[in-house]
C-alpha cells in the first residue's frame, strides 16, 4: 500500500486541480481529501455519498445556571474572553481548554464532546473516496485529517487498491502535519513567485522532518521562468526530484466549471500533456516505482 500526498505551501497553487487530473491516470486508486478546512476535491470528482458519520471533536464548556453562584472565577480565568457578564459562553470564542471546568468552585460547568463535522465514504467515476466537512469555526482539523486518512487506508485494503491519492491541506499547520505521517511520498505543487519559493521551502523542511521523500511540480511555470529556474535550483540543492513544469492554461478553469478534470475536458492540451509526463515521473521515481508501471502504461496508452 502506497500513499501519495499532494501539498502546497499556500492555497491557490492549483493543487486540487492537479490531484483531480491525476485521477484519470491512477488505476485502482483510493482518493482521500484531507483538506478538511476547505475541502473542494469533491467539486471535480462529484462523489456519491454511500456512508456518512459524525466527527466528534473537542469539548465545549456549558454553564449550568441552576448551579452557578456567579462568583466570577471562570470569567477571571478565561483568557479567550468567552464568558459574558451574564455567565453565558460564546461557543465561537471558547477554545475548549477546560480551565473553567477544572477550577469552577461549584462544579457548575459541563464539558461535553461536540460534533464538529462529518466524514464520508463515497464512490466516484474514478474510484472510491473518503472525505470530510468540518463545521464553521470548528477546531481539531488535524484530528479529522488523521481520521479520514485512517479510514481511506482501511477501505483501500478492503477494496484492493494499490495507491491512496491524498489531496492535502496547504501550509505547514497541524492539519498538514497530520496528513504527512506514514505517507510514501509528497508532491509539492509550487507556483513561480517569491512567496511560492518561500512556502515550498517550509513544506520541504516539514516533509524532511518527518522523513517523507519530497518531489516538486512547478505549476504555471511560464508566468515567471526566471523564478522557475530558481525553484528548480533549490529543489536540486535539497535532492528533491523535479517532476516537471505545467504551463498556465485557462482550460483548467473551463474544466472546473464543468466539474471535470483537464484530461476529461481537453486531453490533447499542452497542460494535459505536461501532467501526463509529471505522473509518469512520479511512477518512475525510486520511492513509488513498486506500484506497478505496467498498469500505468495501460492507462496512458
Amino acid at each position: 500500500m502506497r500513499e501519495l500526498v499532494i501539498l502546497s505551501g499556500k492555497g491557490g497553487t492549483g493543487k486540487t486541480s492537479i490531484t483531480g487530473a491525476f485521477a484519470s491516470l491512477a488505476p485502482e486508486c483510493m482518493f482521500c481529501d484531507a483538506d478538511v478546512d476547505a475541502a473542494d476535491l469533491h467539486l471535480l470528482l462529484n462523489p456519491r455519498v454511500e456512508q456518512s458519520s459524525p466527527f466528534m471533536g473537542g469539548s465545549l464548556a456549558i454553564i449550568r445556571p441552576e448551579m452557578c453562584c456567579e462568583c466570577g472565577r471562570c470569567r477571571e480565568l478565561c483568557r479567550f474572553d468567552a464568558i459574558s457578564e451574564s455567565y453565558e459562553i460564546d461557543r465561537f470564542a471558547c477554545e475548549g481548554c477546560g480551565v473553567c471546568v477544572d477550577l469552577c468552585p461549584e462544579q457548575a460547568i459541563e464539558f461535553p464532546v461536540q460534533q464538529c463535522g462529518e466524514w464520508f465514504v463515497s464512490d466516484t467515476r474514478f474510484g472510491p473516496m473518503v472525505h470530510a466537512r468540518l463545521g464553521i469555526a470548528e477546531e481539531n482539523s488535524g484530528k479529522l485529517v488523521s481520521l479520514v486518512r485512517r479510514q481511506a487506508r482501511q477501505l483501500a485494503i478492503e477494496k484492493g487498491c494499490n495507491l491512496i491519492l491524498t489531496d492535502g491541506p496547504p501550509g505547514i499547520g497541524c492539519s498538514v502535519i497530520a496528513s504527512l505521517g506514514g505517507a510514501t511520498a509528497v508532491v509539492i505543487i509550487v507556483e513561480p513567485t517569491v512567496s511560492g519559493l518561500h512556502d515550498m521551502e517550509r513544506v520541504a523542511d516539514l516533509a524532511a522532518h518527518f522523513k517523507v521523500p519530497g518531489m516538486v511540480c512547478i505549476n504555471k511555470y511560464d508566468l515567471n521562468e526566471a523564478m522557475t529556474v530558481k525553484i528548480e535550483r533549490y529543489a536540486r540543492s535539497r535532492n528533491m526530484q523535479i517532476l516537471g513544469r505545467v504551463p498556465f492554461d485557462s482550460l483548467f478553469v473551463a474544466a472546473m466549471i464543468e466539474g471535470k478534470n483537464i484530461f476529461e475536458h481537453s486531453p490533447e492540451s499542452e497542460a494535459a500533456g505536461a501532467l501526463r509526463s509529471v505522473w509518469c515521473n512520479i511512477m518512475d521515481s525510486q520511492v513509488m516505482n513498486s506500484l506497478g508501471i505496467r498498469d500505468l502504461k495501460q492507462v496512458i496508452q
